[in-house]
C-alpha cells in the first residue's frame, strides 16, 4: 500500500505538468500569431492585449506607388501631420494654446477646436475645405512638439496624392476610394480572413483600378495609442508605430509617363485656356505613352468635385471628322480605287445626301494628295462611295481603330486577365455595316461623321501604326512592377495590336505619310504650322457636334514629329466643344507641344531657317 502513494503521487504530478504545458503553449500561441499574421517589426508579446485598449490612425495604407519612366514619384509623399486622437473628455489644453495652434495652421481658430472636441476616431488635419492632408513645416511641427496638447502630435504621413509643384494628378493614374460591394465581390476570401475590411480603399479609375489586385500591399503602418476604459491616454506610454516586416512590399509601379513631358504638355493646354478635351504623345517607336492628358483636370481627394472630371477623356470614343480621312484614303489606296495621282474636280457641293464641302465656292480641280491636304470633303466622300462598307471596316480595324488597343494579357503573373487601360473604350465605324451600304451613311462616314467614333489614344497610335509601315502596336501605360527592395515582380514588355484582318501594305502608309507632311507644307495646317522648329505631318479635323443651339464642333489634329528624319513622338490633341465657324485650334496646340518636345528631347536639333519646298509632282 506505501508503495502505491508515490506512484500515484507521479501521476498526479504528471497530469499537472501536461496541464501547464498545454496552458503556456496556448499562451505562446495567442502572442505569436494566433490572432492574426506576425508582420510588424516591433511587435512584442503584449501587442494584442495592447491593441484590446488603443486608437489606431493608419499612416500608410501599404498600396504599391507609381513612378513616371525617370523613376520619380507620381503617388505617395511622406509629410508631417497634424495628428489628433480622442482623450476620453480630458482638456487637450487652454483655449489660448488651441487658439496659438489655430495661428500657427492658418486655420479659424473655431473650426479647429470643433474638430478637436469632436474626434471620436483619430485623425489628420487637411487644407481648408479639402480632403488633403496638410503639410507642415519643420519649423511647425517643432513648434507643435512643444506646445504639450494633450492627444495633439506631429506625426510622419505617407500622403497618397500630395500637392503642390511637381506633381500632377493623372486620370491614367486614377484614384482610390471606398467601394464595400466591389470589395466583397473581388476580395471575399481576404475579407473572410481578415486580412482586409470593408472600409479599405480600392482602386476607381485608372492603373488604380487596373492594378488593384497586385498593389493591395500586406499590411498599414499605424500609429497606436494605448487607452484605459474611458479611451483616456496612458501617461508616459505614447505612440507606437507598427509597420509590416516584409522587404518586398510596397510594390513600385514604373509607368512609361514622363512627368517633365506630361506637365509641358498640361502648360501648353493651359496657356490656350483649354477647359475640355485630352492630349496623347506617344514614343513614335513602342507606342509608349509618355503623356496624357485629360480635361477638365480632377482632384482625386474630391471626386465629383465642381469644374473636375474623373473621365478620362483620353480614352472615350468621339466623332473624329477629318482625321478618318487617313482611312478612307488608306482603303481607296489598298482597294486599288484610286491613286495619289488622281484628279477630282470639287465645286463645294458633292450633288446628293445633302453633302458639300467647307470651303464654299469648293478646291476646283486637285489630285487625291492635295485633297488630302486641303481636307476636301467632296474627293473623300466620292472614294467612299466607291468602297464597299466591309473595306472601310475592315481597314479601320487593320489600323486599330473601332476595337481595343491598349496593353493587355490575357494571363498576368497571378493566371488572371489583366488590361492596364481598363477604361479604353473600342470607339465604332458604322452602327452596322449593312447601314454602311446607304450612300449617305458611307459618304458621311467617310468624311468622319455619322457613326465614326475613335478616342485620341487611338488617333495617336494611327500615327505610330504609319510610322511603323502599318503594323498596329499596343499602347503601354507601365512597363514593369518592381518589390520594395528592387527585384523584379513583373515586368509587362511592349506588344503589338494585330488585326484579325492583318495589315495595311507598307506603300499604302508611306503614301498616307507623305499626305499628311503635304498638310503642313501646303494644306489645312500650313498657317499655323509653317514656322516650326522641327519638319511636322499630321491631319487636321472638325467634327459636328449634331444640333445643337449654339453650333458646337470637337477640333483635332493628329500628327508626328520630326518628319523629316527618325519621328519620336506622335500626338493627338483634341478640344472638345469648340463654337462652330472658327479656325481649328487644335492644329496650333499641336504645334506647341511638339516645340516643347523639341525642347526637351536631347537630340533635338534646330532646323535650318530655309523653309521646306512642297514636293515635286
Amino acid at each position: 500500500m506505501n508503495r502505491l502513494i508515490p506512484l500515484r503521487l507521479f501521476k498526479v504530478m504528471l497530469l499537472l505538468a501536461a496541464a501547464f504545458g498545454i496552458m503556456e503553449a496556448r499562451l505562446a500561441w495567442v502572442q505569436l500569431g494566433g490572432m492574426g499574421r506576425v508582420e510588424r517589426a516591433d511587435a512584442g508579446l503584449d501587442r494584442q492585449a495592447f491593441l484590446q485598449r488603443s486608437d489606431e490612425l493608419t499612416l500608410d495604407s501599404g498600396r504599391g506607388q507609381f513612378y513616371d519612366r525617370n523613376g520619380r514619384p507620381m503617388t505617395g509623399e511622406t509629410v508631417r501631420a497634424l495628428a489628433a486622437f480622442p482623450t476620453g473628455g480630458m482638456p487637450r489644453g487652454t483655449a489660448g494654446q488651441v487658439a496659438r495652434l489655430a495661428e500657427l495652421l492658418g486655420a479659424d481658430a473655431d473650426t479647429l477646436t470643433g474638430w478637436l472636441n469632436g474626434i471620436r476616431t483619430p485623425d489628420v488635419w487637411r487644407e481648408n475645405g479639402s480632403k488633403r492632408v496638410l503639410a507642415l513645416t519643420t519649423s511647425q511641427a517643432e513648434a507643435i512638439a512643444g506646445m504639450d496638447l494633450t492627444g495633439v502630435t506631429a506625426i510622419p504621413y505617407r500622403d497618397r496624392y500630395p500637392s503642390g509643384a511637381g506633381w500632377s494628378p493623372l486620370q491614367a493614374i486614377g484614384y482610390v476610394s471606398q467601394y464595400p460591394d466591389r470589395l466583397k465581390r473581388l476580395y471575399g476570401e481576404q475579407l473572410a480572413k481578415r486580412r482586409m475590411k470593408e472600409t479599405d480603399l480600392t482602386g476607381g479609375a485608372g492603373l488604380e483600378l487596373s492594378l488593384d489586385r497586385l498593389i493591395q500591399g500586406v499590411g498599414e503602418t499605424k500609429a497606436i495609442e494605448m487607452t484605459d476604459a474611458a479611451r483616456r491616454p496612458l501617461a508616459g506610454l505614447g505612440l507606437r508605430v507598427y509597420t509590416p516586416t516584409n522587404p518586398h512590399y510596397p510594390l513600385q509601379v514604373k509607368t512609361t509617363i514622363d512627368l517633365s513631358i506630361q506637365q509641358a504638355v498640361e502648360g501648353v493646354l493651359r496657356k490656350h485656356g483649354i477647359k475640355e478635351g485630352a492630349a496623347v504623345v506617344l514614343d513614335a517607336r513602342n507606342a509608349d505613352v509618355l503623356a496624357m492628358v485629360s480635361l477638365p483636370a480632377f482632384d482625386p481627394t474630391r471626386i465629383g468635385a465642381p469644374r473636375t472630371d474623373e473621365t478620362n477623356h483620353a480614352l472615350i470614343a468621339v466623332p473624329p471628322g477629318s482625321v478618318f480621312k487617313t482611312v478612307t484614303l488608306a482603303a481607296a489606296l489598298e482597294a486599288g480605287v484610286t491613286t495619289l495621282q488622281e484628279r477630282f474636280r470639287c465645286d463645294g457641293d458633292y450633288g446628293r445626301y445633302g453633302l458639300h464641302c467647307w470651303r464654299e465656292g469648293g478646291h476646283g480641280i486637285s489630285t487625291v494628295e492635295q485633297a488630302f491636304a486641303e481636307s476636301c470633303n467632296v474627293v473623300f466622300a466620292a472614294l467612299a462611295e466607291r468602297l464597299d462598307p466591309r473595306q472601310l471596316q475592315e481597314t479601320a480595324d487593320k489600323m486599330g481603330l473601332g476595337r481595343q488597343i491598349g496593353w493587355h494579357a490575357s494571363a498576368f503573373v497571378d493566371g488572371k486577365p489583366l488590361r492596364l487601360l481598363e477604361e479604353e473604350q473600342a470607339g465604332s465605324i458604322f452602327a452596322s455595316v449593312e447601314a454602311g451600304r446607304d450612300g449617305g451613311v458611307r459618304t458621311g462616314t467617310g468624311i468622319g461623321q455619322r457613326d465614326v467614333r475613335i478616342t485620341p489614344l487611338q488617333a495617336a497610335n494611327l500615327a505610330v501604326t504609319l510610322l511603323n509601315g502599318g503594323r498596329v502596336l499596343s499602347p503601354r501605360l507601365a512597363s514593369e512592377i518592381r518589390y520594395a527592395d528592387g527585384g523584379l515582380f513583373a515586368a509587362l514588355p511592349a506588344q503589338t495590336a494585330p488585326s484579325a484582318y492583318g495589315s495595311i501594305r507598307p506603300q499604302t502608309a508611306a503614301a498616307i505619310l507623305q499626305g499628311m507632311r503635304a498638310v503642313v507644307t501646303e494644306g489645312t495646317a500650313e498657317h499655323a504650322l509653317k514656322d516650326a522648329k522641327w519638319a511636322l505631318a499630321g491631319k487636321s479635323g472638325t467634327a459636328e457636334l449634331g444640333d445643337g443651339k449654339p453650333a458646337r464642333n470637337d477640333h483635332w489634329f493628329v500628327g508626328y514629329g520630326p518628319a523629316d528624319g527618325k519621328a519620336r513622338y506622335a500626338v493627338s490633341i483634341l478640344l472638345e466643344n469648340q463654337p462652330a465657324g472658327v479656325r481649328n485650334r487644335a492644329s496650333a496646340v499641336f504645334g506647341e507641344v511638339m516645340e516643347a518636345l523639341r525642347q526637351l528631347d536631347p537630340k533635338a536639333a534646330p532646323r535650318s531657317a530655309k523653309r521646306e519646298s512642297a514636293p515635286v509632282r
